[in-house]
Formats: C-alpha cells, structure tokens, sequence
C-alpha cells in the first residue's frame, strides 16, 4: 500500500483540547459524519461543529449534553448519539444546529452506578432509514442502540435497548435485553434490522438478533456457540445474507435468511507461536456486491496479558467472494476503531499498533472492496473515527503520547479526497 508523508488534499480544521491517548488504544471519544453539503465532527467535551462540505467554512456549533460520540444524518437533522450521564440521543437542525429533539436512554437502561467511562449509558450505534427510498415507502425511522454496564463484587452486568425513533423523536418500539450490543445494520429494502450483541451473560445468550424493522420482533437468532460470553463484533448486510464478525471463535460468517450458514473463514483463531497460544478479534465486516472483508484487531495471548509475539493474522483486511473463496487481503498495520463505506470504498482510520509503539502506523487508509486497491494517508496522531460519502473522506485526529516517550498530533478534522476509488454509489452499509 502506499501511504503518503504528507496530505496535500486533506485540509485540517483544530478541534479544541483532549487529553493525549496512550500506548494502548482508547475508547471511543469522537466521531465525524458527510452527508449532502455538510461535514459535522462530534468531540468529547459534548461539541459538534458543522462546516460546509465544499469550503469547510464553519456552518454552527452545538453543545451536546453527553460525548458526542456517534453521528447520523437524519431526515434535515444531524443525530448525536451520547456517552454520558443520560446517554443522550439528539436531533440537531442540518442548517441551524438548533436542537429538534432529545432522547435520555438511561430512561430504559438506568443510571451510571460508579463515576467512570466504563459505567456511562452509551449509544453504541445509530442507523437512519428513509422510507421513501426503500420498498413500500413510509415514515423515516431512526434505530440506536444503547448498553450500560455494571460490576458488583465479581458479578458483571449489563443493560440494552434497541430503539426506534420516528422524525420527531417518539420511541416507536423498543427491543430490551441484559446483554451489551455492539453493532446495527439495515438491510437495503429497510426490513431487517440486525443487532450485534458483543458479551452475552445473561438470559440473553445469541449473538445476532435480527429484528424486524417495522415492529421491533425477533425475526430470527443465531450465535457462534461458543464457550464464554464473548459473541459478535460487527455485522453487515449483502442484500438479505448477513455477514457476522465473531469474537467467540475468531472466525467470519455469511449467514442466509433465518440464519443458515452459507460459509465460515478462519480470521484469527487462537494459534501456537512459540510457547504462547494468541489470537486476534475479528472487529469489523463490510458486505456488498457478493464481497465481504473482515478486519482484525490486536494480537491477545490466552494464558497471559502480554506477549512476546504476535498472531500472524493480526491488524489484517481480508475479503472474501460470495463462496468464500479469499479474493485479497492487506495489512492495516494499526488498530482500526472502527470502518466507513460508500459502495466499493472502504475507509479505515488506523490508530497505534500498542505493542510496537510505531507512528508509522498511524494512517488513513482504503481499499476498494472488488478488487483490493488500496492507498491511504499519514497522520501525525491517531486517525479513530472517519465517514466516507463518494469521494469525499472525513478523519478525526486525536493526539498520542507513548508512554516510553514521544507525542504526535493533535486533535482535529482532516477533509479530503482519494480520487483513485472514487465511487458512483452514494451508499452506506453502516
């Protein structure tokens, strides 16, 4: 892959303070989103600042009650998914920033129980639908997701709603379980609605939970049947097949209609390196046009919480044809918080490989889900959140100080283009 010193075409806009990651990856503290005319980054102390997509001149500012740290576009707002006290969803005018509406989801999944990030409601995910665009027509629906965890003594607990919001914010239905959610995805006729469930120990115990869109009900369940209450990482659809990330058996699915497994591949699965047996999670999934990649994360040893060596399948991009055959695969070289796709174009915003400590990783990168192309840019920080809508590439940079010296970036929103996988399509999966 070729990666460029520097970014000529991407244009930096500060965003204000944050304190400096460390050597080991972060939670998720910002979030960025293109749609139409407008850029719109969400940041950690709660602001969101929109700015034109053509000129980047600043279009508003808002103050979000919790950490803005998911963003959609919905109908004409800007939606901001919160991790705080309330765990804040809210609907902000695209012209204005005027506030439409807000939603608290501790109102479902109750309140923090100790004053720490982990113990935050927290809106993991949002998907907005137009109805007018998918079969049958009707009203816009909002769908999020929201989990909140607490630890008592030795017991660890958690709560969830999936919900689903009309234009003016009324809860339509909801979909509660103690389990953590991690990922939504729509299917493209706007039906099917799949929730990713990443830790299961409760009465709850599958998984993938596709619901039906309209009305919130189970249409089917499944599940790696794995030991533990590890499950899934991500999810992604390909017209009605759903592709699942599994964190219990490091392996990738596609799965048909009502669950039956089409194929599985092996990611990460635990391997014996020297005298350790490692494993990586496979984190994201991007399905489309009968392709579907997967991406990995750190390398994890089973018996230890260190490591003298490294899963070879680690920090890896890997796609996969409609029979599961391998089609390509690339290193990302760097922890990828999470993915941004329009069509063939998948975006990866690359942070720091914790167990090298190498800012060379630090990068932007894409790859064309057909045929594998790729290119990407440096960053100076850590590249956490992006969004991608045709050949425009949003990047939040956040800064980095390793813990054994040096610090690199600083926080900010790089716009531009990757001209070479310029894409007709002006849809997202995720």
């Amino acid at each position: 892959m070729t990666v460029s010193d520097s970014a000529p075409n991407f244009r930096r806009i500060p965003l204000g303070e944050i304190d400096s990651a460390r050597s080991r990856h972060m939670w998720t503290r910002s979030s960025v989103h293109v749609a139409d005319d407008l850029v719109a980054a969400g940041e950690w102390d709660g602001t969101v600042a929109a700015f034109d997509r053509d000129t980047l001149e600043p279009r508003w500012r808002a103050e979000h009650p919790d950490h803005a740290v998911g963003l959609d576009a919905f109908g004409e707002t800007v939606v901001v998914a919160g991790r705080g006290t309330a765990g804040t969803i809210a609907a902000y005018d695209r012209e204005t920033g005027e506030r439409r509406w807000s939603y608290e989801t501790s109102e479902d999944i109750g309140e923090p129980t100790k004053d720490s990030v982990f113990s935050l409601p927290y809106v993991v995910a949002l998907e907005a639908a137009s109805r007018t665009e998918t079969r049958g027509g009707g009203d816009d629906t909002l769908y999020a997701t929201a989990r909140r965890y607490e630890r008592e003594g030795g017991a660890r607990r958690w709560r969830s709603a999936v919900l689903a919001f009309d234009a003016d914010g009324g809860v339509r239905w909801r979909y509660e379980t103690d389990a953590s959610p991690i990922a939504l995805a729509l299917d493209g006729g706007g039906d099917r609605l799949a929730v990713g469930y990443n830790r299961c120990g409760g009465e709850h115990d599958d998984g993938l939970v596709v619901l039906d869109a309209e009305s919130g009900e189970p249409v089917w369940r499944w599940d790696p049947g794995t030991a533990g209450d590890r499950r899934v990482g991500d999810v992604s659809f390909d017209g009605d097949r759903v592709a699942v990330a599994s964190h219990g058996d490091k392996r990738g699915y596609l799965l048909g209609p009502g669950g039956e497994e089409r194929w599985r591949v092996e990611l990460a699965v635990e391997a014996e390196i020297g005298d350790e047996t490692l494993y990586a999670y496979p984190n994201h999934v991007h399905a489309g046009n009968d392709r579907v990649a997967f991406v990995t994360g750190n390398t994890y040893a089973k018996e230890s919480r260190e490591t003298d060596n490294r899963h070879p399948n680690e920090h890896r991009i890997a796609a996969f044809d409609a029979d599961g055959e391998p089609a390509w695969d690339a290193s990302v070289r760097g922890f990828v918080h999470g993915l941004a796709a329009d069509g063939g174009a998948i975006v990866a915003p690359c942070a720091q490989n914790f167990r090298v400590r190498d800012p060379e990783t630090h990068a932007v990168r894409r790859f064309d889900l057909a045929t594998g192309e790729s290119g990407g840019e440096r960053v100076d920080g850590i590249a956490t959140a992006a969004a991608v809508d045709g050949d425009t590439i949003a990047v939040v940079e956040e800064p980095i100080a390793y813990h054994d010296g040096g610090a690199h970036g600083e926080y900010a929103l790089r716009v531009g283009s990757f001209p070479s996988l310029r894409s007709g399509q002006r849809r997202s999966n995720r």
